[in-house]
């Protein structure tokens, strides 16, 4: 089973799921439950190396918008972080997570580009967090 997920149709999953990704923004309920799923089933895929590494940081990116903790950031990178995030958790994938190994290639490269695209916006969240710590200290 030869099949990965191209660019263009990593692009085109994203954008699919913008506008329904923007309305989840107004319900921060539902918003904190899909980002337990993605922690949940990130601990399920093996070796997934540096590439998913700045998952966590996304994931507290997004509280800190949802929170209104951290602002400095644009609706549309949010939503961006959020429609990987359900197609990460309830995408139709592209290959069935049934598949081992392979199954999961389409959710990582989705959520690798998500992490490419928002990479700017993650570095600016990772010093304000940074400030943030030094600053209690």
């Amino acid at each position: 089973m030869d099949k990965a997920i191209s660019l263009d149709q990593a692009k085109n999953v994203l954008e699919s799921g913008i506008a329904s990704a923007q309305q989840m923004l107004a319900n921060t309920p539902q918003v904190d439950e899909l980002l337990k799923q993605i922690e949940d089933k990130l601990r399920g895929i093996p070796n997934v190396g540096d590439t998913l590494a700045d998952i966590p940081l996304m994931i507290s990116m997004v509280k800190g918008y949802i929170s209104k903790e951290y602002t400095e950031i644009s609706p549309k990178v949010i939503a961006t972080i959020i429609s990987a995030f359900v197609y990460f958790i309830k995408g139709k994938d592209l290959i069935s997570d049934d598949v081992p190994i392979v199954g999961h290639l389409d959710d990582i490269g989705v959520l690798a580009l998500a992490v490419k695209l928002c990479e700017p916006e993650l570095k600016a969240y990772a010093e304000f967090r940074r400030t943030k710590q030094e600053n209690q200290c």
